[in-house]
């Protein structure tokens, strides 16, 4: 159940139906950027990238955050991961493609850090 007016869940968590497709789409970006750009180097580089894009947050994740946690970590980890996916993002969008498809990730991951603040906050206050 979701308080709209204080924005919250029943549990205490951030409604974060939006930001969630905001990093979800970022995170896209970043599964398919990064390799590419890192392709041209090593295509094992590449592959890691992606092992390491998607696995890192499946396996480790803070508690309420999610519905399955394999590994608990404090919140602030899972605040770093999400960071890792923007950067990754950008970073690699720049590397791999055009400026016109560069300029739109870095919105986007932009628009991104500032939709995710409230849900940072309370996983930096989450503590395994």
């Amino acid at each position: 159940m979701t308080d709209i007016a204080a924005g919250t869940t029943a549990s205490g968590r951030p409604d974060d139906r939006i930001p969630s497709v905001l990093r979800f789409t970022t995170e896209i970006v970043a599964w398919v950027a990064t390799p590419w750009a890192l392709a041209d180097r090593s295509w094992l580089l590449a592959v890691a990238s992606v092992v390491l894009l998607i696995g890192l947050p499946t396996v480790f994740a803070t508690p309420g955050d999610k519905a399955n946690v394999l590994v608990p970590v404090p919140g602030w980890v899972t605040v770093l991961l999400v960071l890792l996916q923007l950067a990754a993002a950008v970073v690699f969008s720049w590397l791999a493609w055009p400026a016109w498809a560069a300029v739109p990730v870095t919105v986007l991951a932009a628009a991104t850090c500032v939709t995710e603040r409230r849900r940072w906050r309370w996983l930096w206050g989450n503590v395994v």
